[in-house]
């Protein structure tokens, strides 16, 4: 007998109804956002400058409280389970912040002290973040020397070193250099090839487009389409940047 089922996809994000303002006086900053990730997904949330895309994925990480809606992270409510929640993320803010008084290597194990990464395992997966993102010897050095870029580096490191189900980015190529940025995209699709998910906002339109699978527009605080990026991938009279835009000079 042939099993005609679709196969259950693991959720590992579920977004319900989100609504967040920053004061009573405000409009929302995030109005009604829904949407859900899945395991083997790279998910962006796309939308202009001041959309709320920061803001929901910080209400979703948990850095800030919000006023109405559900989130829950690999079947854990973030309010009522938030260190169940946040064990199983990675979290890289779009301000890279960082403690600077401490080297790379000391910050690195400090995040593997947070997420109770064993002793045995932390220098295996040093090794690997270091093919990714070559600081070389640099990740002995205090961290408030590093450029802008090198900030970066480490606070992508600190976020992976737990090997976290969920990996959000809120602009996670600023400041990179070319080559660092191929090689984040590149590993973005290998970590959710082997059953992760990866949520991360962006400006750059192009990254967007060649390594999401869906992509969810926000504009003003409202999500206004949720694209499955393969539906379009046979179409060649679609332009990914020409539909975003049109979306952008609606009123």
């Amino acid at each position: 007998m042939v099993n005609d089922e679709a196969p259950v996809r693991e959720e590992i994000v579920s977004v319900d109804g989100l609504y967040k303002k920053y004061s009573k006086r405000a409009d929302y900053a995030v109005e009604d956002v829904s949407f859900k990730v899945y395991a083997g997904e790279i998910v962006g949330i796309l939308g202009h400058n001041g959309a709320g895309k920061s803001t929901t994925l910080k209400c979703l990480e948990g850095m800030l409280p919000f006023d109405k809606g559900a989130i829950s992270i690999c079947g854990h409510d973030i309010v009522k389970e938030p260190v169940k929640a946040k064990s199983n993320m990675g979290f890289v803010t779009d301000d890279h912040a960082v403690f600077v008084k401490m080297t790379g290597i000391q910050y690195i194990d400090f995040m593997a002290d947070v997420y109770k990464v064993p002793q045995a395992i932390r220098q295996i997966r040093l090794d690997q973040l270091e093919k990714i993102f070559c600081l070389g010897d640099s990740i002995q050095n205090l961290i408030s020397s590093y450029s802008h870029g090198m900030r970066q580096k480490i606070c992508m490191m600190g976020s992976l070193v737990h090997s976290p189900k969920l990996w959000i980015l809120d602009e996670p190529m600023t400041g990179l250099d070319p080559r660092t940025m191929r090689a984040v995209q590149d590993y973005m699709k290998y970590y959710a090839s082997i059953g992760n998910a990866i949520l991360f906002s962006s400006h750059a339109l192009n990254t967007v487009a060649k390594i999401c699978d869906r992509v969810v527009l926000i504009r003003k605080g409202k999500q206004v389409d949720d694209i499955v990026m393969s539906e379009f991938a046979d179409r060649p009279d679609f332009d990914f940047e020409e539909y975003f835009l049109s979306n952008e000079r609606q009123d």
